[in-house]
């Protein structure tokens, strides 16, 4: 959006608009600087940004496992998990003479058979009575003039091993294969509507039956653009979407799970009132007797109509109206039910673009922001050292809370939350700062009504570790079908891991490797496990 000459002439829509963009900017303006600014500082032997070590409140409030006294737990055997794939004989060369045979003794070696292997296919041509030619089809699994076992060598490589494609170029090179840039390329991204489906399959089946997701963003650049990725999982699986904008629609259009159209329901006009739109606007779209829209054109005409696009009124009507639609695009399609979203707390919004449905917060993030607290006097580090200490201590008996829920100590977990988070220490930012936290007291004790949510979102930022890798690794991506590629592979990479299933193994059973053990459908699994879990 290019600013008019005259500033006036913009709505106050289209100025709300521009200061998000411009938002969007500075923060990644200020996240460059940072890093220049760094390593200006280490090229010049300085000290760079002061290390400062994670609170460790989460690990240090786990109970302790009770000492095993006595001997040592033995190793299991490893040998006995091994398949046996040949047998060699080695014979003493010349034993002395008058020795006895005593027999074999087993010493299990493991190793890893790397070669190129290429197969000239005859295929059979028949011709029919009928004048045409018939051809008898290539084995299933080939893509081009390349293997099965081939492409999930380079797939599992490249998105699982994190190896760049320079590199893992020269290494099949160095293997003997006979392979281009662009043949590599159109391995990694060329024909994987199947991978890409079962990926949004995974994100379908996670938001229809899981009791609670988790959700984090990470910077990513696409097509030399800076843009965001967008995690969302639980204990069961992982999903990446790649997008321009981390703003609340972007994360509602990617809940919508690959579904393009937008709602008017029962939960969407719920949502615009929650959100404080104006009642005439509300009853209009309530009161139109069309409620469903195939895509983004089709809304945009429809708000046109009813004259929404024109009016200039805060909270912008587009905005919310548009963020309500996609809602009931998420709630018509069956996804979170019952979910819980846990998200970031402390920051100065508290991570609102994730603030929908059942919202809770970080417990982690939050003591992260007492912890991070700049300091001056003797007096402020001790206030800080005692507020830490009591939330510590909460947070070890929500933990055990979450154990065994008992409704008798809801009351009192309550009530100690209020005396923690409403103490006046003195050291005035500390207590605006509690101020702040006790003002998402709902949301952070969240879980005293749903025990089986988690205290934190440390799931999702060990799951998006592996973007921030791949663009550290590999910068960003050039094209769309590699951008959805990397996305996808990584979110299946990561699920299988949680589901307890050998990325290898995975790949094997998809591209139809012979002698590959069968992997059921990634989202049976899922919502299996949500089931029982």
């Amino acid at each position: 959006m290019v600013p008019p000459t005259d500033l006036d002439d913009f709505s106050p829509g289209d100025l709300k608009r521009l200061v998000l963009k411009l938002f969007e900017e500075v923060a990644e303006l200020r996240r460059t600087v940072a890093a220049q600014r760094d390593e200006i500082i280490r090229l010049k032997g300085g000290p760079g940004r002061p290390n400062i070590k994670p609170s460790g409140m989460d690990k240090a409030t786990e109970p302790k496992a009770p000492s095993a006294g006595g001997e040592p737990r033995r190793k299991g055997s490893k040998t006995s998990k091994l398949s046996i794939h040949e047998e060699r004989t080695v014979k003493v060369a010349t034993p002395p003479q008058g020795s006895r045979f005593k027999g074999y003794t087993n010493f299990v070696v493991q190793d890893l058979v790397i070669r190129p292997q290429v197969v000239n296919f005859r295929c059979e041509r028949w011709q029919t009575p009928d004048g045409a030619t018939m051809t008898a089809p290539l084995p299933a699994g080939i893509n081009g003039h390349f293997g099965p076992e081939l492409r999930r060598f380079v797939l599992a490589q490249y998105h699982q091993g994190q190896v760049t494609m320079p590199r893992l170029l020269t290494l099949l090179r160095a293997f003997g294969i006979i392979i281009s840039k662009r043949q590599l390329v159109r391995l990694l991204i060329a024909d994987q509507d199947g991978f890409l489906d079962e990926a949004r399959d995974v994100l379908r089946a996670g938001l229809i039956s899981a009791a609670w997701i988790t959700v984090d963003d990470t910077g990513a650049r696409h097509k030399a653009v800076n843009g965001f990725c967008t995690q969302v999982g639980n204990a069961q699986f992982a999903w990446f979407g790649t997008t321009q904008s981390k703003s609340r629609g972007n994360f509602l259009e990617l809940l919508r799970a690959g579904h393009c159209d937008y709602v008017i329901n029962a939960e969407a006009l719920a949502y615009m009132r929650h959100r404080a739109l104006a009642g005439p606007v509300i009853t209009r779209l309530a009161e139109h007797p069309d409620r469903f829209f195939a895509d983004r054109a089709a809304w945009t005409a429809h708000l046109d109509r009813l004259g929404i696009l024109a009016l200039t009124v805060n909270p912008d009507p587009v905005t919310v109206a548009t963020e309500g639609a996609l809602w009931g695009s998420v709630k018509a399609h069956g996804f979170l039910p019952n979910t819980v979203i846990p998200a970031f707390a402390g920051t100065s919004d508290d991570a609102g673009q994730f603030n929908v449905g059942q919202h809770g917060l970080c417990w982690v993030h939050a003591e992260r922001l007492v912890h991070k607290l700049d300091t001056f006097t003797d007096e402020q580090r001790e206030a800080q050292r005692k507020i830490r200490a009591l939330i510590w201590r909460f947070y070890r008996d929500l933990k055990a809370y979450r154990q065994h829920p008992i409704s008798r100590r809801k009351a009192a977990l309550r009530a100690r939350f209020d005396r923690i988070f409403t103490r006046k220490t003195g050291f005035v930012t500390l207590d605006r700062l509690l101020a702040r936290l006790h003002a998402n007291k709902r949301e952070l004790l969240l879980v005293l009504d749903r025990p089986e949510i988690p205290l934190h979102t440390n799931g999702s930022e060990n799951d998006i570790r592996c973007q921030v890798t791949k663009r550290k690794v590999s910068a960003g991506t050039r094209s769309d079908p590699g951008r959805d590629c990397r996305d996808a592979f990584l979110a299946l990479s990561k699920t299988c891991a949680k589901l307890g299933i050998a990325f290898w193994d995975y790949l094997g059973s998809r591209l139809q490797v012979p002698n590959q053990p069968d992997v059921p459908a990634l989202p049976q699994i899922i919502k299996h496990r949500c089931a029982t879990a």
